[in-house]
């Protein structure tokens, strides 16, 4: 099976080596450069406050849940199938991971660590013995 680029030792399954890890680490701080460029270029740095950003971002999160509203399971697979479909939720995608970025540039928020530190939290209230294949709430595991 292919591990995608991740190393997929039995004791670190899924984690990047040292060496992907700067890779994946410089990317991402390269294209918060290009959004930073973006938003510098037309001057829109003056309404990106955390709240404003904050605001935005579930504006975008809420016109992804549009694209797939009232339709069922099998209709949004198709629409993610689909050449048109998958382009309308790749942009919708696009601008909820954007301003996720800019809201961690305003908040001072590294997302990198933001993320690692949240998924070492959700590993400790969801163990695997207890949650997978669980739907259930982390306070309802037993």
């Amino acid at each position: 099976m292919d591990s995608g680029g991740y190393n997929e030792s039995p004791g670190d399954k899924g984690s990047l080596t040292e060496d992907q890890e700067r890779v994946v680490t410089m990317d991402l701080q390269e294209l918060i450069a290009e959004i930073i460029a973006f938003r510098d270029e037309r001057d829109w740095a003056q309404f990106h406050t955390p709240q404003n950003l904050g605001m935005a971002l579930g504006i975008e999160a809420a016109e992804l849940q549009q694209e797939m509203l009232w339709k069922t399971d099998a209709e949004v697979t198709e629409l993610v199938a689909s050449r048109s479909g998958h382009g309308q939720l790749s942009d919708e995608i696009a601008d909820v991971l954007i301003y996720s970025l800019l809201f961690c540039d305003a908040a001072g928020v590294d997302p990198v660590s933001a993320i690692r530190k949240k998924l070492k939290k959700n590993g400790e209230k969801y163990p695997v013995e207890q949650s997978k294949g669980s739907a259930k709430k982390y306070t309802e595991l037993g």
